[in-house]
């Protein structure tokens, strides 16, 4: 599954309200972009990627304002009734983490449940939900394991669907005593294990630098990667204005703050 085009399309925008300088509510757009690639998981004819959803939006199908990542779902049949995506169960989704926000949207860097995210995408009809936990995410796989035989949150493991497999590691490098961290040391042993042999996809909160200005990230993940690239590693945590990147043989996108959509 690699990328056969690096400029990504616009297809939609999301409103939503995140909290700005000094917890102050903005109201910003999430944008929804195209990228293509050679093959895509049997049955499915798109995957959505996500991450970093630290915010608020109404349903498209009306109601209050609730978690960022619960009305994207939503926005999945009002796009397949438009035409613009594939019907909700033809589209995998896969998640960096960070999908919580303060509920009125006036704290950075909240942290709380995310397991409504995961059960809206689950409930949507998506075929497939792989993912990982951000830093700010409480929730934990065995939560996630009982939306779904195809529903999981991966840490330091694989998963396989429709020929595609899927990697993860949840979490940042940083204070083991705190949750969602490990040490930089066992955070790169997870990577070399995972990339033995490389999968797919490989689902990061933390990701490598990149290969122009700007596309921060972790120097080490990078140079660990290069030895065995995965065709796509997936990532967010920081935001990139340009959000390919250059890995090895393959490709990083950043989906912080971001939806692509993967279609061939």
């Amino acid at each position: 599954m690699r990328l056969v085009g690096i400029r990504p399309k616009r297809l939609a925008t999301v409103p939503y309200r995140a909290a700005g300088v000094g917890g102050i509510p903005q109201n910003v757009q999430l944008g929804v972009e195209r990228l293509p690639v050679d093959k895509l998981p049997a049955g499915c004819d798109a995957l959505l990627a996500a991450g970093d959803l630290q915010g608020i939006a109404p349903s498209p199908l009306g109601g209050d304002p609730e978690l960022l990542g619960i009305a994207l779902a939503d926005y999945l049949g009002v796009w397949a009734e438009s035409g613009l995506l594939p019907p909700a169960g033809r589209v995998g989704v896969l998640l960096t983490g960070d999908l919580y926000s303060a509920p009125g949207a006036d704290r950075r860097g909240a942290s709380g449940a995310v397991l409504d995210v995961w059960l809206a995408f689950a409930a949507a009809g998506c075929p497939m939900v792989f993912g990982v936990a951000g830093n700010h995410d409480e929730v934990t796989a065995a939560q996630v394991a009982e939306l779904g035989p195809d529903v999981a949150l991966l840490d330091g493991d694989r998963r396989g669907f429709g020929g595609v497999a899927v990697a993860g590691i949840s979490g940042i490098v940083g204070d083991p005593d705190r949750v969602l961290r490990r040490t930089e040391k066992d955070f790169l042993t997870l990577v070399g294990k995972l990339t033995m042999p490389p999968p797919d996809v490989l689902l990061l909160h933390e990701g490598p630098v990149g290969d122009r200005a700007g596309q921060l990230g972790r120097a080490a993940v990078r140079s660990t990667l290069e030895r065995r690239a995965p065709a796509l590693t997936l990532c967010g945590h920081v935001h990139w204005a340009e959000p390919v990147a250059v890995l090895g043989d393959g490709h990083i996108v950043n989906v912080d703050a971001r939806v692509v959509v993967f279609t061939t």
